[in-house]
């Protein structure tokens, strides 16, 4: 696994994305990433471990700390985990996409999330835009499935859903494109794990 700032790609490979402030990344990410990939028919998935995420109100531990855990924790050959966003200077998921489709030409990107960030995608800095360049994973978490499925999001761009049996689909696809699929998972969550005292990093020390 590359521990470069700007991971190798290919042009013609199909890339998936999952963004985060990953405080910490747990089992769970590690689950929903290997779903994506065999889902949607993924060559490889980054992990964008973000400075911070602009909707909390409160920031993550260090970057350093959050990064060596997610590395850690995601042990295959076919997913880097990079703090590129702060690289490229890039605050938002938009900013971050169109920075990544100018460097990387010829490199389909999709975006992944669970269906709880579906669920609020409209609060999202120009989500529309989102939605209009890159094709959209949307893996379901627990309890998230209706609100995701009733979502400003989900209910403006409904046409250019594509069935979950059809999921493999998705990274060949031109946006508007997005697919849901429900997937079994644990109800790990980063905030329960801080809340319970199990993330311990080096600020703690």
């Amino acid at each position: 696994m590359t521990q470069s700032a700007f991971p190798l790609a290919r042009p013609g490979q199909t890339i998936g994305l999952l963004g985060g402030s990953f405080d910490p990344a747990h089992a769970g990410h590690v689950h929903i990433t290997r779903e994506a990939m065999k889902r949607f028919g993924l060559d490889r998935v980054w992990w964008l471990v973000s400075p911070g995420n602009p909707l909390k109100t409160t920031g993550p531990a260090p970057l350093v700390d959050r990064m060596a855990h997610a590395r850690r924790i995601m042990q295959h050959p076919r997913v880097t985990v990079t703090d590129i966003e702060t690289h490229l200077g890039t605050r938002y998921t938009a900013e971050t996409l169109a920075a990544l489709m100018h460097r990387y030409r010829g490199v389909r990107f999709v975006w992944l999330m669970g269906a709880d960030n579906l669920a609020q995608f409209h609060f999202w800095q120009d989500w529309a835009w989102i939605m209009e360049n890159v094709p959209v994973g949307v893996l379901a978490r627990p309890g998230d499935r209706i609100s995701a499925r009733m979502s400003p999001a989900a209910r403006l761009y409904r046409h250019y859903r594509i069935s979950g049996r059809a999921s493999q689909m998705l990274g060949a696809s031109d946006p508007p494109a997005w697919c849901f699929v429900n997937v079994a998972m644990t109800a790990e969550s980063s905030t329960a794990i801080r809340a319970q005292g199990g993330w311990a990093h080096s600020s703690d020390l």
